[in-house]
């Protein structure tokens, strides 16, 4: 009887360890820099603007009266979103709206963006902790064939379990062939083959962030 109730204790003991690691907050609470980066991705339009199959102004995100409808606009809001926070990331004049994103993730591995102040993060984890902190954090991915469009979103600030993050990458705010204001990192990467989990990079802009072993 003794050895049946440790037995059962133990196995106790166990399921809410596993259930408090499933439950745990991955990458740390979010700060009140933070909450203000999530409230502006809130408030960025995404959901209404940026969308996909029309030609739109890269700043504002309006349809505008360009001849040549892209199927997506997930560099250009990236940018805009960047621009609104006084953070230069590659944008039109400098490269068109044409396969923007993929040169957006060139230009971030290079010495311009590090003189601007933008660094590799390490991984997912490190790319939601700092978004959780309030830092502007990039996911993007560099097509393998130049005539295909890449992908780039926001990182934004959210409380994920360490199982949630493993499944799923981190949370995202994305203009894409969807909009999302909210949606994980393998989902917002879906279209994209070999993007996830591995071909997806991040960068942060932040002075302080150590270069990441990328």
């Amino acid at each position: 009887m003794r050895t049946a109730m440790l037995i059962s204790a133990l196995l106790l003991t166990l399921s809410f360890s596993a259930h408090a690691a499933e439950t745990e907050t991955c990458c740390g609470a979010i700060s009140v820099r933070g909450v203000q980066l999530a409230e502006q991705l809130q408030n960025s339009g995404v959901e209404r603007l940026w969308l996909a199959g029309k030609h739109v102004d890269w700043e504002s995100g309006e349809p505008d009266q360009g001849d040549k409808p892209a199927k997506s606009h997930c560099s250009a809001f990236a940018a805009a979103f960047a621009k609104k926070r006084d953070v230069y990331l590659l944008r039109p004049p400098q490269h068109s709206q044409v396969l923007l994103a993929s040169a957006q993730v060139v230009w971030l591995q290079s010495e311009a963006a590090r003189a601007a102040g933008w660094r590799a993060v390490a991984d997912a984890r490190a790319a939601q902790t700092l978004a959780n902190q309030g830092q502007l954090v990039v996911a993007g991915f560099q097509s393998p064939d130049p005539h295909k469009p890449g992908h780039i979103a926001i990182v934004r600030p959210a409380e994920l379990s360490e199982q949630d993050l493993q499944q799923n990458g981190p949370r995202l705010t994305q203009a894409g062939q969807r909009n999302y204001l909210s949606v994980n990192a393998r989902i917002a990467f879906r279209y994209h083959a070999g993007a996830w989990p591995d071909g997806i990079r991040y960068f942060a802009f932040e002075d302080t962030i150590a270069p990441s072993s990328h």
